[in-house]
């Protein structure tokens, strides 16, 4: 399980705190949702997960204190997938051995090999292992960026925003993808979405974060219109069709 206790953190000893106070909890094998709006400090707790922001209060996976852990053995608990990936010039093949780096010492092995031809298979990326990743498309680089965090072989997949970049299209077919592979191979995602349709469709657990607070930490099931028009400061309605929850911007709002 990850638990995270009193988190506070800032940018600098001068500026504000980005977040305050902020405790949750996610159960192995479940999928949380990170929302609210810009600024509201998504991005900046994946960070501190990843170990690039220092903090005051607790992160814990499982009975493990995350500051304490090495960045190797952090890389056993976390992988990540950002906005958009600035991949190096590369073949898809080496840009996806990138996330087996704290598995081996100096060269990768056959396991390591194994590891992302796998991974590679799973995204439906085995036929492009030998281009260039410069060539690819948006919606390609985000399955290569996926399919590097599944190669890492973490615990846990921190999402960032992975869709901000693609069409609709790309998007919903990511954002699935990402989720039945998490179902197969038993991980946990905390990913930050901002499309709340896609995210509910997708979530176990909602996590909603305001001006670096938690405002809501609560299962799918009692995710409302209510809860997000006071979230996101707009007017919000829930759309019951065909036994499918939607959330609309109420008229007015638009």
């Amino acid at each position: 399980m990850i638990r995270v206790d009193g988190l506070t953190t800032r940018y600098s000893k001068r500026d504000p705190e980005v977040l305050r106070g902020v405790s949750l909890s996610l159960e192995r094998g479940r999928i949380g949702v990170l929302m609210g709006p810009n600024g509201s400090g998504k991005s900046t707790l994946l960070r501190c997960f990843l170990g690039l922001m220092k903090y005051e209060g607790y992160i814990h996976f499982d009975d493990q204190n995350v500051a304490e852990l090495s960045p190797k053995k952090r890389a056993r608990l976390f992988s990540y997938v950002p906005q958009a990936y600035v991949f190096p010039p590369s073949t898809v093949f080496d840009a996806v051995m990138m996330g087996r780096v704290s598995r081996f010492l100096f060269a990768p092995g056959a396991e390591d090999k194994r590891a992302v031809m796998n991974a590679l298979e799973e995204v439906g990326m085995v036929g492009y292992a030998a281009r260039n990743v410069a060539e690819l498309s948006g919606g390609e680089r985000q399955k290569v960026a996926v399919a590097r965090a599944l190669a890492q072989e973490a615990e846990t997949i921190l999402l960032d925003e992975p869709t901000s970049n693609l069409d609709i299209a790309a998007e919903a077919n990511l954002l699935r993808l990402v989720r039945e592979l998490a179902e197969k191979r038993g991980l946990s995602l905390l990913m930050a979405v901002h499309d709340i349709n896609l995210a509910y469709s997708l979530g176990d657990r909602f996590i909603f974060l305001k001006e670096g607070k938690i405002a809501y930490d609560i299962p799918k099931e009692e995710v409302n219109a209510t809860m997000l028009s006071d979230v996101f400061g707009v007017g919000i309605q829930q759309i019951d069709f065909e036994g499918n929850l939607y959330f609309v911007y109420e008229r007015s709002e638009i």
